[in-house]
């Protein structure tokens, strides 16, 4: 008796070991095997929705747009929802039911029931593949004509994109959109989903191309490992200035019931977008219109294919214009070549070339600024042709003496020289520097060239300095160099942003001229002024004068290198920097057209870029009201005499 009870409570005492063990396991593997399931489902329930930032106007000193946001669609495909059957039943389910008699009549609970009874039958019903595939085939002959695209296409598309998460269609227009997104969650139809996009539109695509840029595509995984696709800047004042444009994006988060269904109330979380900064350029699109009508014009006319043109404010260091080509259509973006001689190189800021002799201020600035000279000091110019140990210099016009003021008036190299030797190796190289010459300016945009300005030591090197070679600058920069000149003899930074301003109007950072070095007296940038007015009125600039106004400037003209080496004998870089008014110049404008093929006259800046300098200044003094300080003879008048 004792024996058998003993027994039985054994036998007792084992089934509970067993069950219990049993049951632990079974907990073990809800907590640590099943709970990815139970991850899943949340994954599946939960949404987050991103919320677009506005990105920044980008607007000129007079807030005219140039850049602007256009509010779009972007339809998304998930392809392990669009191929899982119990998703996809969903879509099926409606499909059943919405042509039932009175289901328009069924109340929206009611309907939802209905469906959800559909799609077990569905699911009991089909194979898996059966499922997905009709649901392909369901999708498909919705959205394909609201999509523009033919049912087989919109397949194709489907079936042979790459990726699980892929665009189905972009730049759709919002209310296209919206319609897609109604039609989509209505008809229960899985996987496709519609976000907010944007597409930037520029208002003038083919002006300020260079300075303004664009914005491209950037993907990028989130903490999920799901690929979001952002718009960023890629070029000009779009990238240089992304931080501020761009913004911040937001997001809300959806919950979804067992039935698909969104789950309101404080479950949802709601992230704001913050809009990006809107960005006022320095730039005057009055003037830079005529800039680059008269850029145009020029290189058509003197059949070439590249160049720039720069405007500046000397007394801020702001740029008013600036132009360089070959350009492109911002909006269509045709013609971007990787290669040096592409659209997307900026001729103004990137092509480093000798200068020729508009670097001949350097010299007869900087012997004026230190007390050797004045501007009516003698300077033998050796008769056009000076020997030095392994080196000579040569003049195409030659001259015994000359003025400093006549030195840059008929741009006598030897004269020039003269000047570089009383000054002294080592200083010239000094004010080479200091007009900014073999470094960056800072100019708000990526890509800049420093361009070289070396002192090798060798007295060759030297000499050919004086004169315009040796020594490889940017347009910007001799820009800046002349705009020393125009002003007090401060070299200011160039810049091409005015200010920040949010959406309100509320300017967030307002950008103040900035000086880089103090290169001249105010009585030496005079004098220069007064040299280069010469220059215009009785010197090799003769074609850069405006009616009524007195001009200055300085002509260049250089052998464009050869890489292989040496120079080419038929192709040349013409130049002119000038500014006007000389009595206080209001702007300072460079030409430079890169390779004129005209056969009909020599290839020189005097002749070349003189006279778009004059037609540019003229239109300018009419934008910019400059009253004309000089007496205009009428053509009437000039008949009869």
């Amino acid at each position: 008796m004792q024996s058998s009870f003993q027994n039985r409570c054994i036998v007792l005492c084992s089934i509970l070991v067993v069950g219990l063990s049993v049951l632990s396991a079974r907990l073990v593997q809800i907590q640590l095997v099943d709970r990815r399931y139970s991850e899943r489902a949340q994954r599946e329930r939960h949404t987050t929705e991103k919320l677009l930032a506005q990105r920044g106007m980008i607007v000129d000193r007079n807030e005219e747009p140039l850049a602007k946001s256009i509010p779009m669609s972007t339809v998304l495909l998930d392809r392990k929802i669009l191929m899982d059957p119990t998703q996809a039943s969903r879509g099926l389910a409606y499909q059943e039911a919405s042509e039932e008699p009175g289901w328009n009549d069924l109340e929206p609970s009611k309907q939802s029931r209905r469906i959800n009874l559909l799609r077990g039958e569905i699911l009991a019903r089909e194979s898996p593949e059966d499922i997905v595939q009709k649901h392909l085939a369901y999708a498909i002959g919705i959205l394909a004509r609201p999509l523009g695209m033919r049912r087989d296409e919109l397949r194709d598309k489907i079936e042979n994109t790459k990726g699980d998460w892929f665009p189905v269609a972009k730049d759709l227009p919002q209310d296209v959109g919206d319609q897609l997104d109604d039609t989509i969650n209505k008809v229960r139809i899985q996987g496709f989903t519609v976000e907010g996009s944007v597409r930037r539109w520029y208002t003038s695509p083919t002006l300020a191309t260079h300075l303004t840029g664009f914005t491209g595509e950037e993907d990028k995984k989130d903490a999920e490992g799901v690929s979001q696709t952002r718009t960023v800047g890629k070029f000009g004042v779009e990238s240089s200035m992304e931080p501020y444009l761009a913004g911040r994006d937001g997001w809300r988060e959806h919950y979804r019931d067992a039935r698909g269904q969104l789950v309101p109330g404080p479950s949802s979380g709601l992230k704001p977008p913050r809009a990006g900064l809107n960005v006022k350029l320095t730039i005057d699109m009055g003037i830079q219109t005529i800039v680059e009508d008269e850029l145009d014009a020029g290189l058509s006319d003197y059949q070439a294919k590249k160049g720039a043109v720069i405007v500046m404010d000397p007394k801020t260091g702001e740029i008013l214009a600036l132009a360089s080509r070959p350009n492109f259509d911002l909006n269509l973006r045709e013609g971007l070549g990787e290669d040096g001689d592409g659209a997307s190189v900026n001729y103004a800021i990137q092509t480093i070339y000798e200068p020729g002799s508009t670097i001949k201020i350097v010299a007869s600035s900087g012997a004026l600024n230190e007390g050797l000279v004045t501007p009516q000091t003698s300077i033998f110019c050796h008769n056009g042709f000076y020997q030095g140990k392994g080196f000579f210099v040569r003049d195409e016009h030659p001259a015994g003496s000359l003025s400093v003021e006549g030195v840059l008036q008929k741009s006598n190299n030897n004269g020039a020289y003269s000047l570089g030797r009383q000054l002294g190796s080592k200083r010239f190289y000094d004010y080479l520097h200091n007009y900014g010459f073999g470094r960056k300016t800072g100019i708000q945009l990526s890509g800049e060239s420093a361009g070289t300005a070396r002192n090798t030591g060798n007295e060759a090197d030297f000499s050919h300095a004086c004169y315009g070679y040796a020594t490889s600058v940017t347009p910007l920069q001799l820009a800046c160099a002349y705009s020393a000149i125009a002003g007090d003899g401060k070299l200011r930074k160039p810049h091409i942003i005015k200010s920040l301003i949010a959406n309100d109007g509320t300017v967030i950072e307002d950008y103040q001229p900035e000086v880089v070095d103090e290169v001249l007296t105010p009585k030496t940038a005079q004098q220069m002024r007064m040299a280069l007015e010469k220059v215009v009125k009785a010197g090799t600039a003769t074609r850069a004068a405006v009616p009524g106004y007195l001009v200055g400037g300085k002509t260049g003209t250089v052998d464009k290198h050869n890489p292989k080496g040496g120079y080419y004998t038929d192709k040349k870089i013409a130049s002119f920097a000038g500014m006007m008014p000389i009595q206080d110049p209001a702007f300072v404008c460079l030409v430079v057209i890169d390779d004129p093929r005209i056969p009909t006259m020599k290839h020189q800046g005097g002749l070349i870029a003189a006279p778009i300098f004059s037609k540019i200044a003229t239109r300018i003094a009419s934008h910019m009201n400059l009253q004309p300080t000089e007496p205009i003879s009428s053509p009437l008048a000039s008949a009869t005499r």
